[in-house]
């Protein structure tokens, strides 16, 4: 009876660790189900057949009871938690398809080239009076660099047009960026800055829903903000 029970405890340890699962959580509590009527099936038999003189432990048969019921709960509420996050990706997705089409701002270290086109959002000036920006393909390679002014007082948009430091126009496509904030007499002063797209798709998958801009694709909690 004690090897039944703690069986079915390292089954239900195991299903909390994948509780992103519903069919395993569904595989947990339908096993838990069988495993219980064994057990109370065992226990009938033992209370029936016990020596009289040496009757079964009533502390002890209740903690295995306890114990079972407790697990067969947090496996119900595991199935529940997994009911409300498919519902709750379920709304994200509705509100993010809102944003189709829209300019967006994202947290990333990569560009979205689409239709040529691929704009970061620049902090205000502060320590920082203006910024080295340069930007690499998949090879890692800089194929091109600008060092545009911060704006004092408010935020600032660079646009690249997707062409390389030789004038060649690149494909669209997914591009790394780095940025460095220089002061008055051109120290190096770290600054970030967002990146500034349209979302072409939403989907949802094992790590919840996420955003597409082209090849790019991003996690919604990377979502900054919704431009006007």
């Amino acid at each position: 009876m004690s090897a039944s029970v703690a069986n079915t405890t390292a089954s239900a340890a195991g299903t909390t660790g994948t509780s992103g699962q519903r069919q395993t959580s569904g595989k947990a509590i339908s096993g838990l189900g069988t495993d219980f009527n064994t057990f109370l099936t065992l226990l009938t038999t033992q209370l029936r057949n016990q020596d009289p003189s040496n009757a079964m432990d009533v502390n002890k048969m209740t903690e295995q009871l306890v114990q079972f019921t407790a697990v067969e709960q947090q496996v119900q509420t595991n199935s529940n938690l997994q009911q409300l996050i498919t519902l709750q990706q379920g709304n994200t997705m509705t509100t993010a398809s809102g944003l189709l089409g829209r300019v967006v701002e994202v947290e990333s270290r990569q560009l979205a080239l689409q239709n040529s086109q691929a704009a970061l959002r620049l902090p205000a000036a502060g320590a920082a009076r203006s910024a080295v920006i340069q930007v690499t393909d998949q090879s890692g390679r800089v194929v091109s660099e600008a060092r545009p002014t911060l704006t004092a007082g408010a935020t600032s948009t660079w646009s690249w047009d997707g062409r390389d430091s030789n004038g060649r126009q690149l494909a669209d496509g997914s591009y790394g960026f780095t940025i460095q904030g220089r002061d008055g007499n051109g120290a190096m002063v770290a600054i970030s800055a967002g990146v500034l797209a349209r979302p072409t798709g939403v989907e949802r998958g094992a790590d919840g829903v996420t955003l597409r801009f082209g090849s790019l694709a991003l996690g919604y909690d990377k979502l900054r903000s919704v431009q006007p």
